[in-house]
């Protein structure tokens, strides 16, 4: 018996829905066609945060509870009316990318299992110069979501200090988004500078709340994590569903809203009402365009004050603690942390790394109670077309005496095995 379809009738056109029954957050049991249907719901709204961009697809094909993959080359197979731009990459390989421009390409991008949207921050016209400066506020563990809320204030006085209009909306996952749109004058790496010229400002104004240090092991607070901006990176965009048991939404805001926000609030449940009533918050985000010229000043003074461009890659660093056997340092080999770090886990899931985690505890009850929540380093990792996990313990408030030696990883998957590299 062949598998059911739905038509659905959408900007003018029949965009088919295949396996629209497909539950794809188990805990609500609400299943692709809800996705699509939510997604029209929205379509004003979510089309102003990806209309004309080239977008990364993270597809979940079997829903939250399955593994997704990242696919930047957009599907051979295809309807004609849907609209692809060729990126190219420092690797000097390209790619057609998609670029969503109606309500019709949306939902079809939808009925390919993509959950949430990841546009780039330019134009489909004009691929090297961004209109568009992310903030992305970023708690280490630990950190509470009301010292959030009150960076994103500071973002937001600092944004205006400096001439550019901030539009706010919850990640839908533990951080806080802030957009801006800027003049299509500068390249990736200046917008990127310009954002780090930002986030030392923040920093400077709120350093008990914020941090623009980019090793994470040496962060404090809230990151406002400026590499965003960087070229091939995308974030979720205004009403982009989330692969989280709730079905949480990245949800615009007014600034009025931003002080007492609670992110669990905005859900698939709760969104479409919300924007029916209130309408989309960042209606006018498109007629507020700034220069970033104040804040490429802003970074010559910190540059002259001493401040590195590229604070990615201090030099000097020496190693605390080897490195695993068979591993470089880090993804150059290059950087070795001045924190006492070892590594306990690479891993093809979370689940199988925290695992593993657990098994290093076991073995080292004494040392586990020393570790605060912020030192338990857990990165979700890029591969080639999906992430891995990574796990990390700095040993920082351990005495020198008890700390543990790095030792083999509990879990070693290797994502580039089988890749020259």
């Amino acid at each position: 018996m062949p598998a059911r379809k739905e038509i659905l009738q959408v900007a003018g056109r029949k965009v088919t829905i295949t396996n629209p029954d497909k539950v794809f957050f188990p805990g609500l049991g609400r299943t692709k066609l809800d996705l699509v249907r939510y997604y029209l719901a929205v379509a004003g709204g979510a089309l102003r945060g990806v209309s004309g961009r080239p977008m990364a697809l993270k597809r979940f094909v079997n829903g939250i509870e399955g593994e997704a993959f990242y696919q930047k080359r957009a599907p051979e197979s295809r309807p004609e009316w849907i609209e692809t731009v060729e990126l190219k990459f420092p690797s000097g390989r390209t790619a057609h990318e998609i670029v969503v421009r109606d309500a019709a390409q949306l939902a079809w991008v939808v009925n390919l299992g993509c959950i949430d949207l990841h546009p780039h921050p330019v134009r489909a016209d004009d691929l090297l110069h961004p209109d568009e400066l992310r903030v992305d506020l970023d708690p280490i563990p630990g950190v509470g979501w009301p010292q959030v809320r009150e960076v994103a204030m500071v973002v937001r006085e600092v944004l205006t200090d400096f001439g550019l209009t901030g539009w706010p909306k919850t990640s839908g996952s533990r951080g806080f988004h802030i957009f801006c749109r800027i003049e299509r004058r500068w390249t990736f790496t200046q917008v990127r500078r310009a954002a780090l010229a930002l986030a030392r400002e923040v920093e400077r104004r709120a350093p008990d709340l914020a941090t623009s240090r980019w090793w994470k092991e040496e962060r404090h607070g809230v990151f406002v994590d400026y590499n965003q901006n960087a070229k091939d990176r995308t974030t979720a965009s205004a009403y982009s569903l989330r692969p989280t048991p709730d079905a949480r939404v990245s949800m615009p805001l007014y600034w009025h809203e931003v002080p007492d926000c609670e992110p669990e609030a905005f859900t698939i449940d709760t969104a479409v009402s919300r924007y029916a009533e209130l309408g989309d918050p960042a209606a006018g985000i498109d007629d507020a365009v700034g220069s970033l010229e104040p804040l490429l000043d802003l970074a010559k003074q910190q540059k002259a004050a001493g401040l590195d461009d590229e604070p990615a890659r201090p030099p000097g660093r020496i190693a605390a603690a080897p490195a695993p056997p068979g591993k470089t340092s880090g993804a150059t080999g290059r950087r070795r942390s001045s924190m006492p770090l070892i590594e306990i886990a690479r891993a093809a899931s979370r689940d199988e790394a925290m695992a593993g985690l657990e098994r290093w505890k076991q073995r080292h009850p004494d040392v586990w109670p020393l570790l605060g929540p912020a030192d338990v380093l857990v990165d979700s990792m890029r591969g080639r077309s999906s992430t891995w996990t990574r796990i990390r313990l700095n040993l920082r408030n351990v005495p020198e005496h008890q700390r543990p030696p790095q030792e083999e990883l509990e879990v070693d998957f290797d994502p580039w095995k089988g890749l020259q590299r």
